[in-house]
């Protein structure tokens, strides 16, 4: 092992606080030493109460190891360009001033759920109402995406004594995502306990602001993140997003007993049934059920929860996903207007 690999391994780290990697931000102090498998060096951050720092860390022992090898032994030592105002946790508080805030879920990845929660937010924007999103997905980002806002990087701003990230504006959301601090290239191996701080950091040290509506992207499942955000949030309740397929809908059910549980108590505000059906152009009067009929309103009348709606299987929400500009902006699309009343019947 020799120095510059050390450095190159740091390449793949970003530092939240200006979104570029720990070299270009200057942050690695001359004094790499290594012996065998060990390795010590100094990382400088801005100020003691660094938010970010804790995550960096890890980040970085997590780089070495990724970059290198799994065997090294590494001691990373802070240092500070400057002391500030010292807090207690008790004065350290969440950002967010939201009236409501609600959490998409969906049992298994791959049924729509991240594009579910990007079309309601821009349609409760649409709608007049000041909306925040928070993608909770670390493993799979994908609103940066879905927003058109990939190569969009957070900045730092001064609020009551405290250095918050100010969240990413597009379509009148206000939104941040694990997206915007890493390489989109690499993949995210992150132990449960990173994830969760990752994510806390995100809600707490953000500027949020005054909002009407929250919504929180969870990744698909149940894991360490949702317990996390169960435990640092008042939810105001949880969307369920399924398709029919009976494979999703066993995971679905399990996602709302969890909520159910009553250690867990958060309320289930609806379920959307996603690719509820297909309907060709040329075909306009037919429904073809390629995952199954109804399975996810058969479910929701079963668990005893509302449906807030049945979404077909529409090439142009894909595109626009894909594309960076939800459905939910086309004013007056078959889609737009599905989207449209999912959201009043979520305010409702």
């Amino acid at each position: 092992m020799y120095p510059q690999q050390v450095i190159d391994a740091l390449r793949h780290v970003r530092y939240p606080g200006t979104g570029k990697d720990l070299i270009e931000s200057g942050m690695l102090e001359d004094d790499i030493r290594i012996s065998g498998f060990e390795v010590s060096f100094s990382l400088i951050f801005p100020k003691d109460n660094d938010p970010f720092m804790k995550s960096v860390l890890k980040a970085s022992e997590v780089a070495l190891k990724t970059y290198i090898d799994p065997n090294i032994a590494a001691k990373i030592h802070t240092k500070f360009i400057k002391s500030s105002i010292n807090r207690t946790s008790s004065i350290v508080q969440s950002s967010i001033k939201a009236k409501h805030l609600i959490a998409i879920h969906s049992g298994k990845g791959g049924v729509g759920k991240s594009t579910v929660t990007a079309n309601l937010a821009v349609a409760l924007a649409q709608q007049g109402y000041s909306v925040g999103l928070l993608d909770a997905d670390i493993h799979g980002p994908s609103m940066p995406k879905m927003f058109r806002c990939e190569d969009a990087r957070p900045y730092s701003v001064e609020e009551e004594g405290r250095t918050l990230i100010e969240p990413i504006e597009q379509y009148g959301v206000k939104m941040l995502s694990i997206g915007f601090f890493v390489n989109p290239e690499s993949a995210v191996i992150w132990r449960g306990g990173m994830a969760s701080n990752a994510i806390k950091q995100l809600i707490e040290d953000a500027h949020w602001g005054e909002l009407d509506y929250f919504l929180i992207d969870l990744p698909p499942g149940t894991s360490d993140i949702h317990l996390t955000l169960i435990s640092e949030l008042q939810l105001t309740g949880v969307i369920v997003v399924t398709t029919p397929q009976p494979v999703a809908l066993v995971d679905a059910r399990k996602g709302v007993e969890m909520f159910r549980n009553e250690k867990v108590n958060v309320p289930i505000l609806g379920l959307i049934e996603n690719m509820a059906w297909f309907t060709p152009s040329e075909l306009p009067e037919n429904k073809y059920y390629i995952f199954g009929k109804d399975g996810g309103k058969k479910l929701a009348e079963e668990l005893n929860i509302p449906l807030l709606g049945q979404i077909p299987l529409v090439q142009s929400i894909r595109e626009g996903g894909d594309e960076g500009t939800p459905i939910a902006l086309q004013a007056g699309h078959p889609a737009a207007i599905e989207f449209d009343k999912m959201a009043s019947q979520l305010v409702d």
